[in-house]
């Protein structure tokens, strides 16, 4: 009886190389970017444009950390820099005191605007300018059913 391979076969192991490479440079090269032209991390651009997205601009710290790929204490350090900024508010959740919601400023707003544009340009042009409309719909239905995958993974099965 044939075992299958514990082993990537050929054509596996090369999209694995490239996906890692995507993975570990990508954010790097949106890093460098960001602080050249925002002075603020890929991690804090993300941040903001969470928040700008979110209903009234505002959320449960807990589901923007969860959302930002973060944990509690490292996303409350940030929330410490951006008050001090005053990039964001946070007060007490009036439906459940035991939460905390943080409400992006105008000043927040406006550091998101300002860094925006150059941020555009480095996605389009390191993730969508290489490929043709094909491939970046056919990248879109790869990468949607891999990203399910793991949302239903680290939602516990």
């Amino acid at each position: 009886m044939d075992h299958p391979s514990p082993w990537l076969g050929d054509d596996q192991q090369a999209v694995w190389q490239d996906l890692l490479t995507v993975v570990i440079a990508l954010p790097a090269a949106l890093d460098r970017q960001l602080q050249r032209d925002a002075g603020i991390s890929n991690f804090e651009y993300g941040v903001l444009a969470r928040l700008s997205m979110a209903d009234e601009v505002t959320m449960r710290l807990s589901d923007l950390a969860r959302d930002c790929d973060s944990t509690l204490p490292r996303l409350s350090k940030l929330m410490d820099r951006f008050e001090a900024r005053d990039w964001v508010v946070r007060r007490p959740d009036p439906a459940n005191g035991r939460y905390t919601l943080a409400t992006l400023t105008e000043a927040g707003q406006q550091k998101l605007v300002e860094s925006a544009p150059e941020h555009v340009a480095q996605v389009k042009r390191l993730v969508f300018d290489p490929l043709s409309a094909a491939q970046r719909r056919n990248l879109g239905v790869a990468l949607s059913h891999v990203a399910a995958t793991l949302r239903r993974e680290l939602d516990g099965g």
